[in-house]
């Protein structure tokens, strides 16, 4: 995987970077797009070292469509605790504070719902609603993301706990919610198969999957759909993102600009990391 082959002396740099985490006095002043940190290029980096990704363990990062708020969780490393937390753009600078329970998932191509395992929230006047259910369709379903397109069709992962999950979706069709479906073996083949997110107008999906073609741990996969309305089939990110180690939980950015995911970290268990969204397009079947 490239871009954990460095140097040795520049590792131990970024360890010390990367696992500083910055008191109220001394917490630098972030200005600018993407908390004001310099985009990557076709290489993974560690996002906002120091700031979002620290010592502890960071995963689901989530910007709103206007990308003027960052959310993301964290677990204390010693404490065992989570926390969730949004950075917003005021003034001119980000502002990091801690969000209530539930206000951490994926947010609709629309910006008007957070999706929260299987609830959601709606976007009020200050803030977000109280958490509401999916309905009694999903009650009973084990989601770990949902994800949504421009069409309202959600993407969810089902049964991680049973340690065999598969990747479902569920159309609006006339303002009504079809009963979830199975996505074909395309996406389903291996386990579990967990994080989907899918492209706001449909034509791609990314996940998280351990298949015997993988390289060691969970991978980040996607898929391409085909003219015909199907999924073409799985392909691997490859070693520029994906090690013997899990990636996963990919996203990519409001903008169309980056693909957020997580891997494993220097420190801790878990950094976000970002790169160019133009890795999908070499993925893309010619």
């Amino acid at each position: 995987m490239k871009y954990i082959c460095i140097s040795i002396v520049l590792l131990f740099s970024i360890l010390a970077f990367s696992s500083n985490s910055y008191g109220q006095d001394e917490f630098p002043v972030l200005e600018g797009p993407y908390l004001g940190q310099k985009p990557p290029g076709l290489t993974p980096e560690v996002f906002a070292p120091g700031i979002v990704s620290t010592e502890h363990h960071e995963w689901g990062p989530f910007f709103t469509p206007d990308m003027q708020e960052f959310y993301f969780s964290r677990r204390n490393n010693k404490s065992g605790k989570d926390s969730h937390l949004v950075f917003k753009y005021e003034n001119n600078q980000w502002h990091e504070s801690e969000a209530e329970h539930g206000v951490s998932g994926e947010i609709s191509p629309d910006g008007k719902t957070m999706f929260y395992i299987n609830q959601y929230r709606e976007r009020t006047y200050d803030g977000w609603s109280e958490l509401k259910s999916l309905g009694s369709a999903f009650e009973d379903i084990d989601i770990m993301r949902l994800t949504t397109s421009s069409k309202g069709t959600y993407f969810f992962d089902d049964g991680y706990k049973a340690g065999k999950a598969k990747i479902r979706y569920s159309r609006l069709i006339n303002g009504e919610r079809e009963t979830p479906k199975q996505l074909s073996k395309e996406i389903n083949t291996g386990t579990p198969n967990v994080h989907p997110f899918i492209a706001p107008d449909e034509s791609y999906i990314l996940w998280d999957s351990k298949r015997d073609d993988g390289y060691g741990g969970l991978d980040m996969y996607i898929s391409f759909r085909q003219e015909d309305g199907t999924w073409g089939a799985a392909i691997n990110f490859g070693d520029k993102i994906n090690t013997s180690s899990s990636q996963g939980g990919g996203y990519v950015t409001p903008d169309g600009k980056y693909l957020f995911f997580n891997g494993p970290a220097s420190t801790g268990k878990g950094d976000v990391f970002w790169v160019d969204a133009k890795i999908i397009e070499t993925l893309r079947p010619k």
